[in-house]
């Protein structure tokens, strides 16, 4: 089992999202999250896809897709840091990252099909890994980050973003 990383496993900005993470096994909250994902995006429904809550605030697609990237990314993460690979790690700029997808033409289908993807992906990934290399520490954005901080930023980013999706974008969760 994976356990809670203590907060010399990340960079302080990942608080946000490691201390939203119930206290609960990792790998279980990763896998009812699949069920809030879709239940989330079937509430959205293509008619609201597109809605921002103000202008220059990313649409619903757009934050999404942010969703999206950066599990790919964090989980690209844990596979290097993992596999004891210890080559410092870049950042990512996510609104840059949002700039460049076009999500103009997607739907909550979509969506649904591309986050459930890499979802199962990282839910995979995280079974297969042993205790030990959960507890392997890499370099990324030029901060120490362990395996399975990066497993409760995963969980802790969606968490952060559904709320943002209730308060700011006024849907249920």
């Amino acid at each position: 089992m994976i356990q809670r990383p203590s907060s010399n496993e990340y960079a302080s900005f990942y608080a946000t999202y490691v201390d939203k993470v119930p206290e609960e096994d990792i790998i279980q909250v990763l896998i009812d999250q699949q069920h809030e994902i879709s239940a989330m995006l079937d509430q959205v429904g293509d008619e609201k896809i597109h809605f921002r809550y103000a202008p220059e605030k990313w649409s619903v697609a757009e934050l999404f897709q942010h969703m999206i990237d950066t599990e790919k990314i964090m989980a690209y993460r844990a596979l290097r840091v993992a596999r004891n690979d210890k080559t410092p790690l870049p950042g990512f700029e996510q609104d840059d990252y949002a700039a460049a997808a076009d999500t103009s033409k997607r739907t909550v289908e979509s969506i649904k099909i591309e986050l459930l993807a890499i979802r199962k992906a990282t839910i995979s990934f995280f079974q297969s890994i042993s205790n030990e290399a959960s507890e392997h520490v890499g370099t990324a954005s030029q901060a120490n980050i362990s395996v399975r901080a990066l497993a409760y930023i995963i969980a802790g980013h969606l968490i952060h973003h559904f709320g943002v999706l209730k308060d700011r974008y006024l849907f249920e969760g």
